[in-house]
């Protein structure tokens, strides 16, 4: 599965307003719900609650990949936010994040969810990626750059 299929334009939102980690799950669930016309805010949130509750996914350099399981959805959806000021996320390295990219999924669905979330680090290991995303001045520039970083993964 691609970035891009998951992480539609529709559901990139450039301009985070959340100030820290619960504010960024509810902002950026409700544009979920907003955008798929669903009415499963506290069971994303739960489930987003809940994998938080293990362990920050607040990894480093100012990436959060906060992801769960939920029967609330009935394949897998991303939400990808950019917060120019920085958003407090009790992250592993202590340092607020700019880019968040928000993963949930259904239960069976498992492997499929861990088999994105090693793309994701695979294309957030490169430095030059997060750069460019977190530049981007709208959503349908951060699809082009998922895009092109897909293509060249590609070839």
């Amino acid at each position: 599965m691609l970035l891009s299929e998951v992480f539609r334009t529709e559901f990139i939102i450039v301009g985070l307003q959340a100030d820290d980690k619960d504010e960024v799950f509810e902002e950026m669930v409700a544009h979920f719900c907003d955008v798929t016309g669903l009415e499963t805010r506290d069971a994303i949130l739960c489930a987003l609650r809940e994998r938080e509750a293990k362990m920050s996914t607040g990894i480093q350099n100012g990436i959060a990949i906060p992801h769960g399981k939920s029967n609330a959805v009935d394949k897998m959806f991303g939400v990808l936010g950019v917060s120019k000021k920085g958003i407090d996320y009790d992250s592993l390295d202590g340092n607020p994040v700019h880019l968040v990219m928000m993963l949930i999924a259904p239960p069976i669905e498992a492997e499929q969810h861990l088999n994105l979330l090693q793309r994701m680090a695979n294309f957030l290991r490169n430095p030059q990626f997060y750069t460019d995303v977190v530049n981007a001045k709208s959503a349908g520039e951060i699809s082009a750059i998922l895009n092109k970083y897909e293509d060249a993964e590609a070839d």
